[in-house]
Order: structure tokens, then sequence, then C-alpha cells
């Protein structure tokens, strides 16, 4: 059973969150906060495997609350709940810990698949939400295309950076490409150090932009 704590400072979206999350039959909200203050005792108390946070809540924020959670408790991943209306924090999200992002207005289904991709370790991004930021990286600094930047990664590089766009863990990965899961490890290491990016997310956003997610 994956554990989550769920926080989100508008009790109706919290109602609503839990009831799809309850539908996955894998997945128990343990606790509820009003805000990110609150969600970090809850994490420090459960120890959950998911934080699902809101990225606009009174006092300390959702982002900040993921740096915090990541700094505190690494073995407790942050998938973040976002809007349209939030494009300006997207890209100072990338930085503070998050594996994933789903929109509140999005398929419900979204919000199972990626409290189960980031509890395995990898990345999440609901499509729309990966638009997004791709959007508001290229407006805020300027990078060769996502095409130019995979040239320096091997075909299987490649594949394995498409598989962890797609929210695939190592492990799945691992079967999927028929290698042991610490090989899929190094891939991934390098491959991160090949395009410059700190996190899964940065290079699944990549993986989105160049248009390499197997179908």
């Amino acid at each position: 059973m994956i554990r989550v704590v769920l926080a989100d400072d508008e009790p109706v979206v919290r109602f609503g969150v839990k009831a799809v999350l309850a539908t996955g039959g894998d997945i128990e909200v343990v606790a509820e906060a009003e805000n990110g203050s609150e969600a970090l005792d809850l994490v420090a108390r459960h120890r959950p495997d998911v934080a699902v946070l809101d990225i606009r809540m009174p006092g300390v924020d959702g982002l900040d609350a993921a740096a915090l959670i990541r700094e505190r408790h690494p073995d407790t991943r942050t998938l973040v709940l976002t809007t349209f209306a939030d494009d300006t924090y997207i890209s100072r999200a990338l930085g503070e810990g998050a594996a994933g992002f789903v929109l509140k207005t999005g398929d419900p289904q979204e919000i199972i698949s990626g409290v189960r991709a980031v509890a395995t370790g990898a990345a999440y991004l609901s499509p729309l939400v990966a638009k997004r930021v791709v959007d508001q990286l290229a407006k805020a600094r300027p990078l060769p295309s996502a095409t130019e930047r995979i040239k320096v990664l091997t075909a299987r590089e490649r594949e394995v950076l498409g598989l962890v766009g797609a929210g695939l863990s190592n492990a799945e990965i691992a079967g999927r490409i028929h290698v042991v899961e610490g090989t899929v490890k190094v891939y991934v290491s390098t491959i991160l150090r090949q395009l410059g990016v700190r996190n899964r997310v940065q290079a699944a956003i990549i993986a989105h932009e160049s248009g390499i997610i197997p179908g």
C-alpha cells in the first residue's frame, strides 16, 4: 500500500483528491494538511511514501515544503498539484525537489498514475504540465532545442531517457530493455550528466520536448 500525506488549503480539493486516490486500490491517504507547515509535521510523523502538495498554500507553500521534505525526509517523494495559473511557479519547482507535476483540473487518473510513479522513484509529468514547463524554461533561459541536446546520447541512452519521460522506474526500465537495475542506474546518471540536468524531472521534460516518449 502506498501511504500518502495530502496537503491543500481547500477542503473541497482535499476531499476530491482523497476520493480519487481511494479508487486506485493501492493508495491510502494517512493524513491531511491545510498548509505546508502542517504537511512537514505530518510527513515527519507518518513518514509516507508520497506527499501530494498544492503549490499555493498559506505560510510555507508547496514548493518550499517539497524542498524541505527532500532535505529532511529523502525517502518521501513529492507530487505537486498545479493549475495553469501557476506558470510563474513551475520553473522554480524544478529545483525544489518535486518528483512530479499533475493538473488539478486534468484527468483524475493522472493523480493516481503520478502517485504510483513517484512512489517507485520515477518522475511523472502530466503532458499538459510538461508543455507549460518547457514553455516557461524557454522564456526564462534560451537553450538549444531538446532534439539538439539529446544528440550527445547514444541510441540506448535515448531509449532509456524516453522511458524515464514515460514515468517508468529503474526497475521497470530494466525489465523493458532486459538489463539489470544497476545498469539502468548507470545509464540514468550518465544521461543526467550528459544533458546537464539535476534530476529525473528535468530529464523527463527534455524527453517530452524531443518527442522520444514511447507510444
